[in-house]
């Protein structure tokens, strides 16, 4: 693929107190890919694709060891900033949380804060990202009224224009469609294939026929490990470990 690598990942633990979460994991993710995490509930997973903008870093007595590189640099070096760390590497959640605003502020809420003031320039973010969001149509004509007031699916999307508004280079989505019915699922699903023109994609989700129709790599987790990661076709086809398949089969999880 020749791909250039934008994250890169070496010998990652990450430990809650006394308990170990995620054990040596090494991974390298490429720029303007997607690529789908996989494996049963509690596996590490969420716990691993916070570790990639430092969310853990929030959750009192977690002890991290080895590197997690953004374009070469390791984020977990003592002079990071996490705040522009996070605007870099944005994530969505589970569940959508627009802020209760409108849906304007809402996407202005990021340049706001990080000192965008002139109106005009945030007309033109707002539009843009809710553009890419593609969700420009469906909300123009009422961007001052309450962003509680769209459908689960409309809010993760303006969640996804909020993020896009900082200008970040990876997206890290937890499940952004397990609360959302299946139209709303496939609009998501839809977006990220526009997205990762621009941006890298890590996305956790439960759904495998989601990871095999949406991603361009697959990373399976058992037990706080990396079994294995590969292009998705492959992974789907020929996995290179039994635990993968029989996982994907349906066997377990």
């Amino acid at each position: 693929m020749g791909q250039t690598e934008k994250i890169k990942v070496e010998r990652l633990n990450l430990h809650y107190g006394t308990n170990q979460a995620l054990y040596d994991i090494e991974m390298n993710i490429p720029e303007n890919s997607i690529c789908a995490l996989i494996g049963p509930s509690g596996c590490g997973k969420s716990t691993f694709l916070r570790t990639l903008n430092r969310m853990n870093d929030l959750i009192e007595g977690v002890k991290i060891t080895g590197e997690v590189k953004v374009d070469g640099r390791n984020i977990y070096s003592p002079d990071t900033d996490v705040v522009s760390l996070r605007k870099r590497v944005g994530m969505v959640f589970q569940r959508p949380n627009p802020f209760p605003m409108s849906i304007f502020d809402n996407v202005a809420y990021g340049p706001r804060i990080h000192g965008t003031k002139k109106k005009a320039v945030l007309n033109e973010i707002v539009e843009r990202s809710l553009k890419q969001a593609a969700l420009w149509d469906e909300v123009k004509d009422r961007l001052h009224k309450s962003a509680l007031g769209l459908s689960g699916g409309q809010q993760q999307r303006l969640c996804i224009a909020r993020l896009l508004a900082v200008e970040p280079d990876v997206l890290l989505m937890d499940e952004p469609t397990s609360a959302l019915d299946p139209i709303s699922t496939l609009k998501v699903e839809e977006l990220t294939q526009n997205l990762k023109e621009r941006y890298t994609i890590i996305i956790v989700t439960h759904n495998m026929q989601q990871a095999a129709r949406i991603s361009d790599y697959t990373s399976f987790f058992l037990n706080g490990y990396l079994v294995e990661t590969d292009k998705t076709d492959k992974m789907f086809t020929a996995p290179g470990d039994q635990r993968t398949e029989d996982y994907i089969t349906g066997r377990f999880g």
